[in-house]
């Protein structure tokens, strides 16, 4: 299996930045499409951003959520196996537990979907 860990998460003012990072261990075969969402409190948990494998090569492979488009960045290493989400111009409403998500691939499981333990993101207006 593959384990996801989430770092980065925090307090910040309304319009300052945080940067959340996501590293996966384990056994490795092939990470496909990484992505963070969010759950507010008494929400359901939506997409922020994805990014698939080949996003340096491929257009249209990075999707945003409208709430963050302009805002937030997301990007990936394949050689370290890590997804980041910088996020600036920060709101209250990006208030929210953010998860790492990863879609996993390998010889005897096929594709599963692998996810981190969340970190908690406060935005204070």
């Amino acid at each position: 299996q593959v384990q996801l860990v989430e770092s980065g998460g925090g307090l910040v003012q309304a319009g300052g930045s945080l940067r959340l990072s996501c590293a996966a261990s384990g056994v490795i075969f092939r990470i496909n499409r990484m992505g963070w969402y969010r759950q507010a409190p008494g929400k359901q948990r939506e997409l922020v951003a994805a990014i698939a494998r080949d996003a340096i090569t491929r257009d249209g492979s990075i999707n945003y959520s409208d709430s963050v488009k302009g805002r937030f960045t997301i990007s990936r290493d394949n050689a370290k196996n890590t997804v980041n989400l910088q996020m600036n111009t920060l709101k209250s409403e990006d208030t929210a537990i953010y998860y790492c998500n990863a879609d996993v691939w390998t010889p005897a499981t096929g594709s599963y979907a692998a996810w981190g333990q969340g970190t908690q993101v406060t935005v204070s207006s």
